[in-house]
C-alpha cells in the first residue's frame, strides 16, 4: 500500500504507530511524505519513502488539520507544509483527516489561513490580497507574514513566504479559495475544498468519532486501518 504521510504533531502519530505496526507485524507499505520535517521523522523510524514523482497512484493519504467544518473542508498549513500536503491529497485516491475535537468548527476562518506565496515581489502580493479580503465574506483583514526562527521571513520547503490571514470567520470557503487562486504571486492556500473523504476526531475520554463526507467515503477507515493487512 502506497501512504502519503501528512505533516504536523498529529500526523507525526501517525508516522511513529505506522512505524511501530511495520516493526511488529510486517506491514508491506510505503510513504510519501508531505514535508522535510515528516521525511526525517519517516527515515529515523524506519517507514520506506518513495518519491512522489516515481508514483503513479497514493492509495491514503493520513494528515492532520487546523480546522474542520461540518462538510470536511479544512484550513491547513500551520506546519508550513501546505503546498505539499496539497499536492499529496491530490494525488491520493482517498485522504483521512485525524485531529483532535478542538478542531472542530462550525465555520472556518477562527484559525489564521495560510497563504504560500513567492518571495519575488512579496510585498505586492500582499497589497493584492488585501485588496481581494475587502471584497469577501470574512469578519478580519489582517495580514502577518510568518517569520521564522531568526526573525526574517520564514522560506517554505518550495522556497517561498507564507502569509498568515486572520479573518475570525470565512463565510464561502470555496469562494474565497478560488479567489485567491487568482492571485498573481500566490502558490497555494491553505482551504481544502472537498478534498477530505473522513476525519477520525479524537475526544478527551479516548473516544474516536468517525466523521464522512455525504458520498466521500463509503470504506469504513477504522475498521479498514485496524484489521487489513496492507
Amino acid at each position: 500500500m502506497m501512504l502519503g504521510l501528512g505533516t504536523g504533531s498529529t500526523a507525526g502519530w501517525f508516522v511513529r504507530l505506522l512505524a511501530d505496526r511495520i516493526r511488529r507485524e510486517g506491514l508491506s507499505v510505503e510513504g510519501v511524505a508531505t514535508s522535510s520535517a515528516t521525511v526525517w521523522l519517516a527515515e529515523e523510524l524506519g517507514v520506506p519513502l518513495r518519491r512522489l514523482d516515481d508514483v503513479d497512484l497514493i492509495d491514503l493519504v493520513v494528515d492532520g488539520a487546523d480546522e474542520i467544518d461540518g462538510e470536511l473542508n479544512l484550513i491547513k498549513g500551520g506546519g508550513a507544509a501546505l503546498l505539499q500536503e496539497k499536492i499529496v491529497a491530490a494525488a491520493s485516491a482517498r485522504m483521512v483527516v485525524i485531529a483532535d475535537s478542538s478542531k472542530r468548527v462550525a465555520q472556518l476562518g477562527r484559525f489564521p489561513l495560510p497563504v504560500e506565496i513567492v518571495r519575488f515581489g512579496w510585498t505586492a502580493t500582499r497589497r493584492l490580497v488585501e485588496e481581494l479580503l475587502a471584497t469577501m465574506d470574512v469578519d478580519g483583514h489582517r495580514i502577518e507574514v510568518r517569520l521564522g526562527s531568526k526573525g526574517a521571513p520564514l522560506v517554505t520547503d518550495e522556497g517561498n513566504h507564507i502569509l498568515d490571514l486572520h479573518l475570525g470567520r470565512i463565510g464561502n470557503p470555496r469562494r474565497l479559495a478560488s479567489a485567491l487562486n487568482m492571485v498573481p504571486g500566490v502558490v497555494e492556500h491553505g482551504l481544502f475544498i472537498d478534498m477530505a473523504h473522513s476525519a477520525v476526531i479524537g475526544h478527551p475520554d479516548g473516544v474516536a468519532e468517525v466523521i464522512r463526507r455525504p458520498g466521500g467515503d463509503p470504506v469504513d477507515i477504522v475498521e479498514l486501518m485496524r484489521n487489513q493487512d496492507a
